[in-house]
């Protein structure tokens, strides 16, 4: 198959910097699509990936699964769209498309396993596939995104994972005018938690440990702080929510949370990964038919369903924009939280290097 040299940022090992690197994409096929990229989010599965604190990164990588960009070449196949429109990419680039879950537009729990935008199998070029620290890439128009021109193109790009992480839950649980919904944790999860879930018409309260949130998660909607440590504060919510979305990326106690839900309510995992601790407390899940459930991304239907309510309700995310040779220093960042919510990269930065 031919292929193009394109420049971008990668590691080649886990304790390695990310630096320029060149890689190699392939020739636009019947039903590809060719997308100059022109920003980039930053997740914190890039840096687990990068860093490969979930132990299975394939070296050299290059993350990027928050793409936004430009058309510039379509297959023959192709009409969904058009060289110049502006197109996304998110988590995944592929999936089987037979099994069940991929039937029903749930690409993301493809039974078969499901092409990741980057760290995959490259069923292509063998090897695997490389993310959107790059110049372009080509994919398949089925995993292809189309993006509303109204927006901020660069703070649209985190809404493919920040986004959909959370617009899934809000949509699978019915939230809509009238349902009350809290989030937990404030930060690139948590504020399009609030956006989404404030557009759909929900009543929404912010958990947080710390004080100093409140007039943030106010400013990004949000009708409510509570200050999860104050055992009066807590008090004052129980019995009240119909949807928990907690979006705390490490392991924490989620038993008190338990205790504000209203009777048939949910709480959704979508930010941690692993075993509870302390362990979860099944004695008012029994008393109150109550759930703790988790949610994985969205599917492409899903994903442009949000891009699609984004656009109508002009919803994005709070971003910083950096450049592609700041991504180091950018990673440091978020290890700190010192990020307000999202690093978006601007890719001109690596074409100009």
């Amino acid at each position: 198959m031919t292929t193009t040299n394109v420049k971008a940022y990668g590691t080649g090992a886990p304790d390695a910097p990310l630096g320029q690197m060149t890689i190699e994409r392939r020739e636009v096929l019947e039903n590809d699509i060719e997308i100059e990229i022109l920003f980039c989010g930053v997740c914190h599965s890039d840096l687990h990936t990068a860093r490969n604190d979930w132990g299975f990164t394939t070296y050299p990588t290059v993350p990027g699964h928050e793409i936004i960009g430009k058309v510039t070449r379509v297959g023959s196949g192709v009409a969904k769209l058009k060289v110049g429109d502006f197109a996304g990419v998110g988590c995944l680039v592929d999936s089987c498309r037979t099994c069940n879950s991929c039937k029903q537009d749930l690409e993301q729990y493809c039974l078969n396993g499901w092409i990741g935008t980057y760290n995959s199998v490259d069923k292509h070029l063998g090897g695997i596939t490389y993310g959107g620290y790059s110049e372009k890439v080509v994919v398949d128009e089925n995993y292809v995104l189309k993006v509303p021109a109204n927006l901020d193109l660069a703070a649209v790009a985190p809404l493919l994972c920040a986004g959909i992480t959370t617009w899934s839950p809000l949509r699978h649980w019915k939230v809509g005018k009238g349902s009350k919904v809290a989030v937990v944790g404030l930060g690139g999860l948590g504020h399009m938690a609030i956006k989404l879930a404030k557009g759909l018409g929900a009543e929404v309260t912010l958990f947080s440990r710390s004080p100093g949130k409140e007039k943030d998660a106010l400013d990004l909607g949000a009708d409510a702080v509570i200050i999860s440590t104050d055992d009066a504060h807590m008090a004052s919510v129980a019995g009240k929510f119909d949807l928990i979305i907690d979006t705390v990326p490490y392991v924490h106690d989620v038993n008190p949370y338990i205790t504000t839900l209203g009777i048939s309510g949910t709480l959704v995992l979508v930010g941690y990964l692993g075993g509870l601790d302390p362990v979860l407390n099944t004695v008012p899940l029994i008393m109150g038919r109550k759930a703790v459930a988790a949610s994985l991304i969205g599917g492409i239907a899903e994903t442009q369903e949000m891009l699609d309510f984004c656009g109508e309700h002009n919803i994005v995310s709070e971003i910083e924009i950096i450049k592609m040779q700041d991504i180091n220093e950018a990673y440091e960042r978020m290890l700190k939280s010192d990020v307000r919510y999202r690093f978006v990269i601007d890719m001109a930065s690596l074409k100009n290097e």
